[in-house]
């Protein structure tokens, strides 16, 4: 039942702001903050029962195991602090005149969409339910993206359409070609069926078919050189959506991914085949965002391809295999909390200098007094520095993949200091210098300022130490990983 509950309350979320009037916006903001605190607490409740059964199930469609359930609690926590940060930011925003009471109501009421798309495809057992909700997430996000009404938002709403559409598409072919390959149809289309007969299938299909997953669902990642959309969708999309874009979206259709991958491993006999496919797309996104973000005029763009270099990271970790995958999954919990610490930092920014051009914001370690230390903070988060939990995935990645690629480990480390000498160029100067005419010193407003340093404390505290749940959970994740054909 709990299952059932966490999927269907953002729907019902989504109905109730429905029938809701404008006017009515501060009835609509606490039933989307007590939804995402009931989801929050749904997908923590579902952890013990996943340990100690394997998986939960709802129904022939719906259930989770290990990974399953990581995808949920990262999807509700981080959640929670975008409805939270969203509150205070479109207050802010309403005040100033940047949007009305309608346009509140249809962001939280896309929000709750999002969420639900988001949950149906980490909890379904079907690969085309699957397809059609992450399918979902681009319809719905498409029209956040187009939030503001701009030319240009438009423009990169289309872009972010048309990208995504098209590597849906090929992901739905290979979907296809792996539902296809059976010699026996049961009628059951579900991850179970692909995995009791995955060593029987063609294995130069299966090569084809995972080809165009990794492509399809890359798109959504973001590894170059499918990434071209993220850039203008991080610069012109509502600030808080795009923590979800950049820290859980990536991690669902990683998920697609990981679920073919284990499939195509056990028909290949070995990984060998998609190990080597996810490390080309790794290392070619690590070191493309590397050399970009030294001439990145936009914070929020800067941020979009840190998003793609992280995404490298984690296929990198998942194509070493070993400690490789789990220290992944670990990276995927930090990444998720720090872009989502990061891109609340940046939505306070833009609330106070109203641009997002770095050249225009400076000063800004006088001007947010709050806001400026957690930026700064988050940034060192994000480069691996200790004492973050990302300094301890991104060595364990490297760790993993130290003796049977050497190289791509030794270009790895060189791309990731050149990531943080262009990092530390672009945020010093934001950070100091004069503050620009007519800027005043102060933060917006309490909701705006709460979540930053939650988040803050949260970080910390699980890089020190993850309750112990939450270490076997990952564990198990990492083990279902794992394949042994």
């Amino acid at each position: 039942m709990l299952l059932t509950f966490l999927i269907a309350l953002p729907l019902l979320t989504a109905c109730f702001i429905v029938l809701l009037r404008p006017k009515h916006l501060r009835y609509i903001e606490g039933a989307v903050f007590i939804s995402l605190v009931l989801q929050l607490g749904f997908a923590l409740a579902l952890v013990p029962s996943v340990l100690s059964d394997g998986q939960v199930v709802a129904s022939a469609l719906f259930s989770v195991g290990a990974l399953g359930s990581l995808l949920t609690l990262i999807i509700t926590l981080v959640g929670f602090f975008v409805s939270l940060y969203s509150v205070g930011y479109l207050r802010a925003e309403v005040s100033k005149g940047i949007i009305g009471p309608r346009r509140a109501r249809q962001y939280f009421l896309l929000l709750e969409l999002f969420l639900f798309a988001m949950l149906l495809s980490v909890t379904t057992i079907s690969p085309v339910v699957m397809w059609i909700a992450i399918e979902a997430t681009t319809l719905s996000t498409a029209f956040l993206i187009s939030f503001y009404n701009k030319p240009s938002a438009t423009e990169a709403a289309w872009k972010y359409l048309i990208i995504n559409t098209l590597g849906l598409l090929l992901s739905l072919l290979g979907t296809l070609i792996f539902l296809a390959l059976p010699a026996i149809k049961t009628g059951a289309f579900d991850w179970q069926m692909l995995g009791s007969v995955a060593n029987t299938l063609s294995p130069e299909a299966v090569k084809i078919a995972f080809i165009f997953i990794l492509v399809g669902y890359g798109a959504k990642v973001g590894l170059v050189p499918m990434h071209t959309w993220k850039p203008d969708t991080y610069a012109k999309a509502p600030t808080p959506v795009v923590a979800l874009l950049s820290g859980v979206l990536m991690n669902v259709a990683f998920f697609a991914i990981l679920r073919f991958k284990s499939i195509t491993d056990v028909a290949l006999s070995g990984s060998q085949f998609t190990s080597e496919l996810l490390i080309f797309f790794g290392v070619v996104s690590l070191v493309f965002s590397a050399l970009i973000i030294f001439t990145q005029k936009n914070y929020k763009r800067l941020l979009a391809y840190s998003s793609i270099e992280h995404a490298g990271l984690l296929a990198l970790g998942f194509g070493f295999g070993g400690i490789g995958i789990l220290a992944a999954l670990i990276h995927m919990v930090f990444h998720a909390l720090i872009k989502a610490l990061l891109f609340f930092s940046v939505g306070n920014i833009f609330l106070k200098y109203s641009s997002t051009k770095m050249k225009n914001v400076t000063g800004v370690l006088s001007t947010l007094p709050l806001t400026a230390p957690l930026f700064f903070a988050g940034f060192i988060g994000l480069l691996g520095f200790p004492p973050f939990g990302i300094f301890l995935t991104e060595l364990s990645i490297l760790a993993a993949g130290m003796t049977t690629y050497p190289y791509v480990v030794a270009l790895a480390l060189f791309v990731l200091a050149v990531v943080f000498f262009g990092f530390f160029k672009h945020i010093t100067a934001m950070m100091f210098g004069p503050i620009p005419a007519g800027i005043t010193k102060g933060e917006s407003n309490l909701l705006t300022q709460l979540p930053l340093v939650l988040l803050l404390s949260l970080i910390l505290v699980l890089s020190w130490h993850f309750p112990e749940s939450i270490s076997v959970l990952l564990s198990s994740a990492a083990e279902s990983l794992t394949i042994n054909p």
